[in-house]
């Protein structure tokens, strides 16, 4: 790998984008370019993660994520551009990271494998041979997708520091779900690579991550609500923790709204709920397995969202 290959700089707010899609489960090109208009392309967004999980990444065909990268790409312009990987195995990931880049993607965001979730994830030794495979077969840098501890598929501190050691990381979404963890993690990449940025991603978490410290924020509720995370970092880049606190109290009633109920897993679907609450999308089902949220929720998070514009805290153009 070229020690002088392009690496963009993920300090600041990443989006990570929703994907609508019609009812035949066909992408809706015409939604999603009002959705990157509404919450990637405003000032104070520093970057654009597609393909991930808010992005149904798993569910999309080769074709249609290259796609989703290209057409992103055209609307937002120049800001760094990331591209999930969600794969089985090394050949698969590699695959797709190689597509990812001929796209026009800027970074590759490795999502572990699924043979890690059997406990390979608890030592070192896998996972760095698994991000060396594929970053030595592309020529853009890699992001490490760090998933919740009790999911069975979060690295340890020790695999983290190692991983951030490989000269193609430049950044860990940090999204362990506990506030330790979390802290245990950024000190032990930054004593590995300083320069590893680390963004905070954890659900309800984003105040106390960024208190604790955080190089910025990635979040698929940016997709929402991209004016109120825009405030939070400034207010975390001035170290204005009442600041902090005030937006962390307008942003709470949504994500209350999107994570509070169960599955969490439907967090993403409950976004486009709000995103056709706000007309820039008409249909917010998911692809199966997922399922559409029961219409009660759905006209819960209407109101919220309908507070909130009201008071100003979302806002369309």
């Amino acid at each position: 790998m070229s020690k002088a290959m392009k690496k963009p700089d993920l300090r600041g707010v990443t989006v990570a984008t929703v994907l609508p899609f019609s009812d035949d489960s066909s992408i809706d090109w015409d939604g999603y370019a009002r959705v990157l208009d509404y919450c990637a392309c405003p000032d104070g967004i520093a970057a654009v993660f597609v393909n991930g999980h808010a992005g149904e990444g798993g569910s999309l065909s080769d074709d249609e994520r290259q796609a989703v990268i290209e057409r992103t790409r055209r609307q937002v312009g120049g800001k760094p551009l990331l591209s999930g990987i969600i794969a089985h195995s090394t050949a698969e990931a590699i695959h797709q990271a190689q597509l990812a880049e001929a796209a026009g993607a800027d970074c590759a965001v490795l999502f572990p494998p699924a043979p890690l979730g059997g406990g390979a994830s608890a030592t070192s030794r896998a996972p760095v041979a698994f991000v060396q495979a594929v970053s030595s077969a592309i020529g853009i840098p890699i992001s490490i997708f760090q998933y919740p501890l009790a999911s069975g598929f979060g690295y340890s501190p020790e695999t983290l520091a190692k991983i951030a050691a490989l000269d193609s990381v430049i950044a860990i979404k940090e999204g362990s779900d506990t506030i330790f963890a979390y802290d245990e993690n950024r000190r032990a990449v930054k004593q590995a690579d300083a320069s590893v940025a680390i963004l905070p991603s954890n659900f309800n978490w984003f105040l106390p991550q960024l208190a604790v410290g955080g190089d910025g924020i990635l979040s698929g509720l940016v997709s929402l609500a991209p004016h109120l995370f825009i405030a939070l970092w400034q207010a975390s880049l001035a170290d204005d923790l009442k600041a902090m606190r005030a937006v962390n109290e307008r942003l709470y009633p949504i994500v209350h709204a999107i994570y509070g109920p169960a599955p969490i897993m439907d967090m993403h679907t409950r976004m486009k709920v709000g995103l056709k609450a706000l007309g820039l999308i008409r249909n917010a089902d998911p692809r199966p397995p997922l399922l559409p949220v029961p219409p009660a929720l759905c006209d819960a998070i209407a109101t919220t969202v309908g507070t909130a514009r009201a008071a100003g805290d979302i806002r369309l153009a």
